[in-house]
């Protein structure tokens, strides 16, 4: 081969490379452009805000509760910590955690993660969102990653809602812990948001649920429906004894166990076991969507 013709062979094999690093180069370069996107669309909707609102709303409406009220709550009434609000308003943030993680936030974070792919199904634009050169999986991704940045906003309203009211309508200062130790203000604070962390831990295997469940339907309401039932059966599948072999496996198992966030020293237990179980759900659910999505007609 002569020297022109190497060199001709060689400028081709460096364009060849120069155009397949370009191309992974844009395919990244859209694939955060679709990350962005997502994000935005899901914070500029009025129904995503309205869930929002009715969850700052929740702490507000438990400070006014035990601020109006005649008589103090007697010890072990109501959700816990709910008695030492009047004492400390540091812990209506908690209260107001212990009573959204059951109900609430499973709730809004149904309906955000249901309506994922089956919401764009529905109203016919997931195949338009297939053009862009980021693939199914990447779109699946970004999907997911849409819905746990719902669920880091919905437990971040939940605390700081409370943080809030705690302060306008209570006195504040140091914090007897669980364990008897008393702890300064600016700990207690980070204590309430590894709390937030632990039950936004708690709601992203439910949200990969949801991606799954929105992977099988094109009706929306379908998936958040049963994205909804299926975290209350959990629920109440783990209160049943005669099921003592199943709790551990359950998604929901460990979403009340942040008790060990407010001892002295922090046990991490709960919030590992929390972690690994949230983590099997994902990959299990996670390996399922893409298995379905993969092969799913956006077409018909």
């Amino acid at each position: 081969m002569s020297r022109v013709e190497r060199g001709r062979a060689k400028g081709n094999g460096d364009t060849a490379g120069s155009n397949e690093a370009g191309s992974n180069s844009g395919r990244a370069s859209a694939a955060w452009v679709l990350l962005a996107s997502e994000i935005s669309v899901l914070f500029r909707r009025v129904r995503t805000w309205a869930m929002l609102a009715a969850l700052a709303a929740v702490p507000i409406l438990i400070a006014v509760a035990v601020k109006l009220s005649s008589r103090p709550t007697a010890p072990g009434r109501g959700p816990l910590f709910l008695d030492r609000i009047s004492q400390n308003g540091l812990f209506v943030a908690l209260t107001a955690l212990v009573v959204c993680v059951p109900l609430f936030l499973p709730l809004t974070v149904g309906v955000v993660a249901g309506d994922t792919l089956a919401g764009e199904a529905s109203i016919g634009t997931l195949r338009y969102l297939l053009l862009a050169p980021t693939g199914r999986t990447r779109l699946l991704l970004v999907k997911y990653a849409g819905a746990v940045a719902f669920c880091c906003a919905a437990t971040a309203t939940v605390a700081a809602a409370g943080a809030l009211a705690g302060v306008v309508f209570f006195p504040v200062g140091p914090v007897t812990l669980l364990s008897g130790e008393t702890v300064s203000v600016g700990e207690a604070a980070v204590r309430s948001l590894l709390i937030a962390a632990y039950a936004t831990v708690s709601l992203v295997g439910l949200s990969a649920i949801g991606l799954l469940i929105s992977t099988m339907t094109d009706v929306p309401v379908g998936a958040m429906a049963a994205t909804i039932v299926l975290a209350v059966v959990s629920q109440v599948l783990d209160t049943l004894p005669q099921l003592d072999w199943l709790h551990p496996w359950l998604f929901s198992h460990h979403w009340v166990g942040f008790a060990d966030l407010l001892r002295q020293p922090i046990s991490w237990a709960s919030f590992g076991d929390n972690l690994l179980l949230q983590g099997g759900y994902i990959a299990v659910c996670g390996a399922l969507a893409y298995a379905k999505f993969s092969n799913k007609d956006v077409l018909s």
